[in-house]
């Protein structure tokens, strides 16, 4: 996949906005890009070791850095910085965000965890 033409972060760092070559837009906030990390902390070693990461409504993103030609490493103000984004996975964030955010927000009420600390 080409590398977006351009990477924008909001002034308040809550807002992530990739442009692709010939698509919209893709606006994707700071606390839906940390819950969904690609990193093993996150994300585990299997499916059944996925953890679901609560407490981030207020999170912001801190820095990026890019990674060879295929990705960005994402640091967020609580410290995470694991998380090596590439361009398929950021355009999968925005092409299942509806859906993703929605079962986010179905495991927290299932576990009884909250968005806010």
């Amino acid at each position: 996949m080409n590398a977006p033409t351009e990477l924008r972060v909001s002034k308040d760092r809550r807002l992530l906005t990739v442009t692709f070559a010939g698509r919209d837009p893709i606006a994707l906030d700071a606390e839906y890009l940390r819950v969904t990390s690609p990193s093993a902390e996150v994300q585990g070693h299997s499916p059944e070791q996925r953890v679901t990461v609560p407490g981030k409504r207020d999170v912001t993103i801190l820095k990026m850095e890019p990674v060879g030609n295929y990705a960005v490493r994402i640091t967020f103000d609580d410290r995470h910085d694991t998380g090596i984004f590439t361009w398929s996975y950021l355009r999968q964030l925005g092409d299942e965000r509806e859906t993703r955010w929605g079962a986010y927000l179905d495991e927290l009420a299932t576990k009884g965890l909250s968005r806010d600390r």
